[in-house]
């Protein structure tokens, strides 16, 4: 096994990984979950996955949680926006149930300091990638403008994930990503930066070559987006090969990347620091499992 290494002179930080997590039963038991399969991040749907209305904030739950998180260093959470969430839809009433979505988790989420929010950017459906991107722009500035109105305080981290390119879905090449980004950030008057979450398979099954040129994949995200904007990863593994545009998730190691090109992502220098999250079809106990594997990489 090879050891994890950064630069000669540094030590190797804990790996911060862990998984998707119902969040059925609240925050509280979430972290819980996470604990106990040796996780110390998790993400979760902010809401059915499909769509449909978000279950009451228990602000008793969510103070228990903060506690319970900063005693057993868990962090940063990663809130994932439901699937239905499409801000480049053609019809104005899909655009308006995004945005009116976006708007409540943000709402619910400044509950939670220190959350992160991941969402898919969506699909033009027909009209073209650059309309596409100027309507997630355009959202974007309204949802923040209606979160801060009046001057509201704001501190979630807003996160553009990236895609496999499947169907008409915007996201997945880096300019895109970056065009949606140019689009919108100069008419929020600083009241957020965007960042990305980086999705291993989607990157993969959209072309880019992170088993044989991780270096070179990630030299060209920062020459185009920046790898100051990177602040999280999606850890999974692809039952596709290279550039297939399918988006299918495999279990770490069982798949077309492979253990080796993980061992070189988790350990890389420009990843090391970032957490790590799972999405691979798994249940609790293969969650456990691909946490330990993912440790003893950097080990």
């Amino acid at each position: 096994m090879h050891k994890c290494r950064l630069h000669e002179t540094d030590a190797c930080p804990p790996l911060r990984v862990g998984c998707h997590l119902s969040a059925s039963g609240g925050y509280l038991a979430m972290a819980q979950t996470a604990v106990s399969i040796g996780a110390n991040v998790f993400q979760f749907f902010t809401r059915n996955p499909r769509g449909g209305a978000a279950k009451p904030i228990d602000k008793a739950d969510v103070a228990a949680f903060t506690e319970y998180a900063a005693a057993n260093g868990i962090g940063p959470i990663l809130a994932h926006a439901p699937y239905t969430l499409n801000a480049a839809g053609a019809e104005a009433r899909v655009r308006e149930f995004a945005e009116s979505v976006m708007v409540d988790d943000l709402r619910r989420l400044e509950l939670t300091p220190g959350a992160m929010y991941n969402f898919h950017p969506g699909s033009h459906v027909g009209q073209g990638a650059e309309a596409g991107i100027g309507l997630i722009a355009s959202h974007l500035v309204r949802v923040i403008a209606t979160v801060t109105k009046g001057g509201r305080p704001f501190s979630t981290a807003i996160l553009l994930e990236t895609m496999s390119g499947k169907g008409s879905e915007v996201g997945g090449t880096f300019e895109e990503i970056r065009a949606i980004i140019d689009a919108a950030e100069p008419q929020l008057s600083g009241a957020c930066q965007l960042g990305v979450c980086l999705d291993t398979c989607h990157v993969w099954d959209g072309g880019y070559d992170i088993v044989g040129g991780l270096d070179g994949v990630l030299a060209e995200f920062d020459r185009v987006v920046g790898l100051g904007r990177l602040k999280a990863i999606h850890i999974n593994d692809s039952m596709n090969v290279r550039g297939s545009r399918k988006d299918r998730h495999e279990k770490i190691g069982k798949g077309k990347i492979g253990l080796e090109a993980f061992r070189r992502i988790v350990c890389h220098p420009a990843l090391r620091k970032l957490p790590f999250y799972l999405e691979t079809p798994c249940d609790l106990q293969g969650y456990r499992e691909e946490i330990a594997l993912l440790k003893e990489l950097t080990s």
